[in-house]
């Protein structure tokens, strides 16, 4: 079978996005926002410099607190139907996770009419839908200490809908005085959506002989660009 993907959104936040918003809604709340990365001892972006990803941390609460840390960081509308691939990457902006962090992604179905939260740490706004929880029971050692991948397919949608995603950096008892968080980064994120096969394949590309069982001639019918062939046997093992 041949895959084709429309990549839909790809953020690799080489440096803060100004389409993206955010908000602390914290309580207390502190000073620290998402923010672009910097130069760091434990390490750099997922696949760009060592500036390349986006962070937050404990300092969401007030200094010398404890508290809820509820950090948001929103992306642009983005038009979402069910089987869309929505994958990033995450970890602990240190060498240790025995201090328990957690990060939400949440998705909104109302684009641009988007509830942004706005009344504190218990407030959603209309990203009432969790996609990937990170740690969802604070454990201490969980959070990943390099960068780890997570995906979630849309499901849910009646139809191709116009949404938002949301990073939620969500820690209870946080803050500079409570027991848990410290500091998350996020980096690499795309939307891909896996097109029709059968008809891009009619639309796109001749293959003969058909059968074959030496020589395999594969012909584009458009300015189709193949990057990748694969040829695989009937229980779906890469065997070319």
């Amino acid at each position: 079978g041949i895959v084709q993907a429309q990549t839909l959104l790809t953020e690799n936040f080489d440096v803060f996005p100004t389409t993206w918003t955010f908000t602390n809604q914290s309580q207390p709340v502190g000073t620290t926002n998402w923010q672009q990365g910097t130069v760091s001892p434990f390490g750099g972006g997922f696949n760009g410099g060592a500036t390349s990803y986006v962070r937050t941390n404990f300092n969401s609460v007030a200094a010398g607190m404890s508290g809820t840390i509820s950090n948001w960081l929103i992306s642009p509308v983005v038009s979402l139907v069910n089987g869309d691939v929505i994958k990033f990457y995450t970890r602990a902006g240190a060498n240790f996770s025995s201090t328990p962090d957690r990060l939400e992604m949440r998705l909104s179905t109302t684009g641009d009419a988007s509830t942004i939260p706005t009344t504190g740490a218990a407030d959603l706004g209309s990203f009432t839908s969790l996609a990937v929880s990170v740690n969802p029971t604070l454990a201490p050692n969980l959070y990943p200490v390099t960068w780890t991948e997570f995906t979630y397919t849309v499901t849910g949608l009646p139809n191709a809908t116009d949404c938002k995603l949301a990073f939620r950096y969500f820690v209870t008892n946080g803050g500079p005085t409570g027991a848990n968080g410290n500091a998350i980064w996020v980096d690499a994120l795309t939307i891909n959506r896996t097109l029709s096969t059968d008809a891009f394949f009619k639309d796109n590309l001749e293959v003969y002989p058909n059968p074959s069982s030496n020589i395999l001639n594969i012909n584009t019918k458009t300015n189709l660009i193949i990057e990748t062939i694969q040829i695989t046997d009937m229980n779906g093992r890469i065997i070319k």
